[in-house]
């Protein structure tokens, strides 16, 4: 049995398992993940997310991200920097904070590979359903703290698991490129192991604020 690709525990019990995947949960961090022989290639991975149509002048894209700016704006001044994390193919918030006068930049690993913005810092960060695509969660978060500067936020936007029975009947992980699943318990494992300061703001949005 593997170890959690969050917290590196050999501490995980089969949670779920359908017709296409199993699901592995982390008793330490909570933390459901797919193991690897059922991750996609980086190949098909691509294919999936090629057929994603973001696009900044759609106003229902624009209000779903809008959960996720609005408390950012709330919170920083107009001099902040940020970078949206995994902007996809049609990059968005950035748009968006343009408009209020905030500047973002723009990183993904298949449509904006710019590895120069990931040895900067920044005042706020934004990952827009995106920690859920990523396999290596502990590398991943280790990422994001070289990110962020002393009091720099961290917005995550991710439907959260609760409880089995309703996992079994979740369509969100029937995304077969959504391979980790965090809980609440999840994120304040996360803040505890980073000391990190945790605001729950929604059902799928979390804000960490690096102390």
């Amino acid at each position: 049995m593997s170890n959690c690709p969050l917290c590196q525990q050999p501490k995980l019990q089969l949670f779920h398992q359908d017709k296409f995947r199993q699901y592995m949960r982390c008793e330490n961090c909570a933390l459901v993940s797919v193991p690897n022989e059922f991750l996609l290639s980086a190949a098909a991975e691509k294919a999936i997310y090629d057929q994603h149509e973001n696009d900044a002048n759609d106003l229902g894209y624009r209000k779903f991200l809008s959960r996720a700016l609005d408390p950012v704006l709330a919170r920083i001044d107009s001099n902040a920097k940020g970078l949206d994390f995994g902007c996809g193919p049609g990059p968005t918030i950035s748009v968006m904070a343009a408009e209020q006068g905030i500047a973002m930049s723009n990183y993904d690993l298949y449509y904006f590979n710019q590895p120069q913005l990931l040895a900067k810092q920044y005042d706020f960060v934004t990952m827009t359903e995106v920690i859920e695509h990523v396999a290596d969660a502990k590398a991943l978060l280790a990422k994001l703290d070289s990110l962020l500067k002393p009091g720099a936020l961290l917005l995550i936007m991710t439907k959260r698991v609760t409880d089995v029975v309703a996992f079994s009947r979740w369509h969100y992980k029937n995304d077969l490129t959504h391979i980790n699943f965090y809980a609440t318990e999840t994120f304040e494992w996360i803040a505890e192991h980073y000391g990190w300061e945790l605001e729950v703001l929604g059902n799928d949005v979390v804000l960490f604020t690096k102390c």
